[in-house]
């Protein structure tokens, strides 16, 4: 599929963080006309060049140009309790500039405010019926609303600004089966141009285009030494299929220039040995020969050498930087592989219980329990009153171990001020600083990132020290409870959190609506809260 027309167009664009360390750095390229999927694996600045593009950051040297203004949703809503719908859905001035002229104040500034919207409640309502809300709702508390039900408003809220170029990190973030449709209803239809942050694999496939983010360094480390743009015209499936091929040649490509490399490097090796062994017998057959003689063959005999160890150290030269070359054409695939403490969880032990009053869940052992149900089911209530030990709500639960790590959905419990290490160390006290270092280089947490306030880490980076801080605690978590853990992760780090989570030896208590995430990490048993709040043991993951 042809690329189309550039809606932003980038020219070196660099950025740096407050402490000097740089984000991106010379960036070129054009994003297309159209539905855009940008992917690329954390921490290499996805969301940083979104912020770009918004305008919401300045870039430290080159320049962004869009086609247009820009609307925006931010990778975490921040959110507070009397925030209401038509906050969310950007309509409050509109709406306060309305019933204003209702009430007779015909101040210049109302209208200013209003612009060509006079018809805004009209289309909030018809945009909010499509997602199951009315016009009725716009004065709603955002405390009443689920995590899901508040992203849907705020990208329907973009919908309903028309902007030319709107940009969503991570929209599908909390959202479940049913709600996840109605955003994939909405990107069909959405007019303009579409820029999309996310690891949700269907959402991805309705792109007309795919946008990668990539260092031109090697390794995870190598932030800020370069990125590129590669602009790929089709969904992310078909671009995964050609990223594939092209990675199955470069493997191959890699491996005949290492063998090429062996086999110059042998040869140099041989010729060094026949040269000495020429050298050897010259010397012996000059002993006989008038010394002039032997000494202009001598000379020759140096100079002919010097030359065919030349020519052998070019071709050793020339396979070495064809091997290099064939290097930078392979992708990295990190793993992550970590050694944890056991937690003692004996397979007959009883680490927490819920109940609906007339089914009681217990959670046994080194289970692992999915927690599953559609958006506003109570969830994430339910796992907040377990945690403080309340018994509000219909469901109520009891934990049976005072050894618990609970992993928020919004990652409230970090320091953003403080670094990484810093923020682990309050957990792992006894660990000394150079363990806990390679610990969280195990979990793909290096190099700047390690030191840099944890404030200015992209989403999955964030989400790399709020899991170490429950990893690495001293003494070890009995129980985990995660609270949506896939949100802001690339499609690698996703798999990457399940292979972490593999070497934890504890209960775990996941709330996900990631059904592929939850088969990876080997589920036991999933529960649902079903409809009037009861508990209901499934066979399969919906909702």
């Amino acid at each position: 599929m042809p690329v189309s027309t550039s809606a932003v167009s980038l020219f070196d664009v660099s950025f740096d963080w407050p402490d000097g360390s740089p984000a991106l750095a010379e960036l070129n390229g054009t994003l297309p006309a159209g539905r855009t999927g940008l992917v690329g694996r954390n921490g290499v600045g996805k969301s940083t060049l979104l912020k770009l593009i918004a305008g919401i950051l300045t870039p430290a040297r080159g320049r962004v140009e869009t086609a247009g203004d820009v609307g925006y949703l931010p990778q975490t809503l921040t959110l507070e309790a009397d925030t209401t719908v038509a906050d969310l859905l950007g309509v409050t001035p509109i709406l306060a500039a309305l019933r204003a002229i209702e009430a007779g104040d015909v101040d210049e500034r109302h209208f200013d405010a209003i612009g060509d919207d006079w018809d805004i409640e009209a289309r909030a309502d018809e945009a909010l019926a499509a997602i199951g809300f009315r016009a009725a709702h716009l004065d709603r508390r955002v405390a009443e609303l689920s995590g899901g039900e508040a992203m849907l408003i705020a990208i329907t809220g973009l919908r309903l600004r028309r902007a030319p170029i709107t940009l969503l990190d991570e929209p599908t973030n909390n959202l479940d089966r049913p709600r996840r449709a109605q955003l994939a209803e909405l990107v069909d239809s959405w007019p303009g141009t579409l820029i999309v942050v996310s690891h949700d694999l269907e959402l991805l496939d309705r792109m007309d285009h795919t946008a990668e983010l990539r260092p031109t360094g090697l390794g995870q480390a190598a932030r800020g030494t370069g990125a590129r743009l590669d602009v790929f015209g089709g969904p992310y499936s078909a671009y995964r299929a050609v990223v594939e091929q092209e990675q199955s040649a470069a493997t191959q490509a890699a491996r005949t220039a290492q063998q090429h490399l062996k086999v110059e490097k042998r040869q140099r090796v041989e010729a060094e040995a026949k040269l000495a062994a020429r050298a050897r017998a010259g010397k012996k057959a000059a002993e006989n020969m008038p010394k002039i003689l032997a000494n202009a063959r001598k000379r020759k005999a140096q100079e002919t050498a010097g030359a065919h160890r030349g020519l052998l150290d070019d071709r050793v030269k020339d396979a070495q930087d064809a091997l290099d070359a064939a290097d930078a054409r392979v992708r990295e695939e990190e793993h992550i592989h970590l050694t944890l403490p056991d937690p003692d969880v004996p397979r007959g032990k009883r680490i927490a219980e819920l109940t609906d009053g007339s089914r009681t869940v217990t959670i046994q052992g080194p289970e692992r329990v999915a927690l599953v149900g559609p958006n506003g089911a109570g969830k994430t209530t339910l796992l907040e009153a377990l945690v403080a030990g309340t018994a509000d709500g219909a469901i109520r639960g009891a934990l049976l171990t005072d050894r618990v790590g609970y992993l928020r959905q919004r990652l409230d419990d970090l320091d953003d001020n403080r670094s990484a290490v810093d923020n682990v160390r309050d957990t792992a006290p006894g660990t000394a600083p150079g363990e806990l270092r390679n610990q969280l280089a195990r979990l793909l947490l290096r190099g700047s990132a390690l030191d840099r306030p944890v404030g200015t880490l992209s989403g999955g980076e964030r989400f790399r020290v709020a899991l170490a801080k429950l990893l690495f605690a001293d003494p070890p978590a009995q129980l985990l409870i995660l609270d949506e853990p896939t949100n802001n992760l690339d499609i690698a780090s996703v798999e990457q959190l399940a292979e972490a989570l593999g070497a934890y030896r504890g209960a775990l208590l996941v709330v996900s609506h990631d059904h592929a995430f939850l088969r990876r990490l080997g589920t036991d048993v999933v529960i649902g809260i079903e409809p009037g709040g009861h508990l209901a043991e499934r066979a399969e993951f919906d909702g």
